[in-house]
């Protein structure tokens, strides 16, 4: 497997199913810690995309809370509180003033680990359960893996795009 520049592992162009959804999840998932790395915890915490409140701090939070959501409470049928729990609205967005990028980035890695713990031996088709408000949102009381894998993919794309734009205008950082 090969890296990109910045060291991460490009997902394999020949791959079965669960190795090409897992390998682009990891992508993603090293993309987010990238627009993370050489910014010091004020710059980490800049909103720089007004009117948007959105830090680069934050986003990392945010993704602890998806991980945990999807695969612990939705696939793996646990209940579990939200990892932030001092955030009211349970998004991981909002921000304290003692925890800073090392440990938010050791937390949304744990969660990351725990996630595979629960998903290794799974089947693609194994199903999990949704909550109400999002089964109204899908149209069914269950996903599969697969579409969790997938929705997974999507969700850090698109946050991935707001940590391009927020990096930029802290120091003018481009890049994939």
């Amino acid at each position: 497997m090969t890296t990109t520049p910045d060291g991460r592992r490009i997902p394999p162009p020949h791959a079965d199913e669960r190795a090409m959804l897992e390998s682009w999840l990891d992508f993603q998932r090293a993309t987010l810690a990238l627009k993370c790395t050489g910014l010091d915890g004020s710059r980490l915490r800049e909103a720089s995309v007004p009117p948007s409140p959105m830090t680069l701090l934050g986003l990392v939070q945010h993704m602890a809370e998806v991980e945990r959501n999807w695969f612990q409470r939705v696939f793996a049928g646990q209940r579990v509180p939200a990892v932030y729990a001092e955030s009211k609205e349970a998004s991981g967005f909002a921000l304290s003033s003692e925890r800073g990028i090392d440990e938010a980035l050791a937390v949304w890695r744990a969660e990351i680990a725990r996630g595979r713990e629960l998903t290794g031996a799974a089947s693609l088709t194994d199903c999990g359960e949704l909550s109400g408000q999002e089964a109204a949102i899908v149209g069914d009381r269950s996903v599969s893996l697969r579409w969790i894998l997938i929705h997974m993919i999507e969700e850090y794309a698109r946050h991935n795009g707001h940590a391009d734009l927020i990096r930029e205008r802290i120091d003018g950082v481009t890049g994939a």
